[in-house]
């Protein structure tokens, strides 16, 4: 199938749990409609991304259903990040966005020692989980299963031209940005590593947050000390800033809002671009790849924290979507097997 830009559909599902007694900081909740042809697809600024549409969204039951028969998810012949799948955080701000977090400027190519942030924690010890060998269920070309493996090789705390506000931020802007961390060395250049861009506030990274979507996954040309290389991305807007659309509506596990409320998009984004990061190898008829079929369907919950959970990662308990198994007849689960 060839690459283009998908409309990933949320899925509704919490009506059963209890109502978010927390206030978000920054933006006002939306209320259009969404519409994926924002200013930004129709320059063509990135044809190829893979949007995780905001919860409540028209359409939300159409990725829950399964087309066919099979497990019903199927494979295109791309690669996936078999072996392992390797993170970098971006924060991309003047003043760290969550507690704990890195020192704005500060930067490592080798470790992620220095982000003690709640985020970090969370890409720390996503690997090996009972939740992220779910991933194991799916294949490459040659058969081989994705490894249970998440690393989190280093981070930049980018404070310079940072975004603020309500400013838009397109994809050439990130690609740009990017191409500065690894030409300065900032960043170090790995074709299998995603590069997560974490921005504060209401920063309308990409040009649809809140309103369109809550995150997302794609690929790009960067430049590096080696020349022009494709990178593969996700941006990762603050979704507390827009919290009827892109958090989950209930107490946080952690008494941190800001981060409780990242880590089940950013959990979307690792494991979908672990199965189809170029868009060419996992996804259904209908073009929904694996976490999107699962999209703001929690399962099974439990009290922690004052808040609402259903893992714990760790040592710390989070409420993360479900997954898609590709086992069986499929569906949606928490953990494997």
């Amino acid at each position: 199938m060839a690459l283009r830009s998908r409309l990933v559909l949320g899925l509704a599902g919490l009506a059963t749990l209890a109502a978010c007694s927390e206030s978000a900081p920054t933006a006002t909740d939306p209320v259009a409609a969404p519409s994926f042809n924002n200013a930004a697809d129709a320059a063509g600024d990135n044809p190829s991304k893979h949007f995780f549409e905001v919860r409540g969204a028209p359409a939300i039951n159409a990725a829950r259903a399964k087309p066919g028969g099979g497990t019903g998810i199927s494979y295109h012949g791309g690669p996936v990040l078999q072996a392992a799948t390797k993170v970098v955080a971006v924060y991309w701000a003047a003043a760290p966005i969550y507690t704990n977090g890195p020192a704005a400027g500060s930067f490592s190519t080798s470790s992620n020692s220095g982000d003690g942030s709640l985020v970090g924690h969370f890409m720390r010890n996503l690997g090996g989980s009972p939740y992220f060998n779910i991933n194991t269920t799916y294949k490459n070309a040659a058969g081989q299963a994705i490894a249970n493996v998440v690393n989190y090789t280093g981070y930049w705390a980018n404070n310079t031209s940072a975004p603020s506000g309500t400013a838009n931020v397109t994809d050439a802007q990130m690609l740009s940005m990017l191409s500065s961390g690894f030409t300065s060395g900032k960043l170090a250049y790995d074709a299998n590593t995603l590069y997560l861009i974490f921005t504060a506030g209401a920063v309308n990274l990409g040009g649809g947050f809140g309103t369109q979507y809550c995150g997302y996954h794609t690929h790009g040309n960067v430049s590096t000390p080696a020349g022009t290389k494709v990178a593969l991305y996700s941006a990762m807007p603050y979704d507390y800033a827009y919290p009827s659309s892109c958090t989950n509506g209930t107490a946080s596990p952690n008494g941190d809002p800001g981060a409780d409320n990242e880590v089940s998009v950013l959990a979307h984004e690792i494991e979908e671009t672990t199965t189809d990061p170029m868009g060419n190898a996992w996804y259904d008829s209908r073009g929904y790849e694996n976490a999107d079929k699962c999209a703001w369907n929690f399962g099974t919950t439990f009290s922690s924290g004052g808040g609402v959970a259903n893992m714990t990662i760790g040592g710390k308990a989070f409420l993360v979507q479900q997954n898609w198994v590709n086992s069986g007849t499929g569906g949606c689960r928490l953990t494997w097997p």
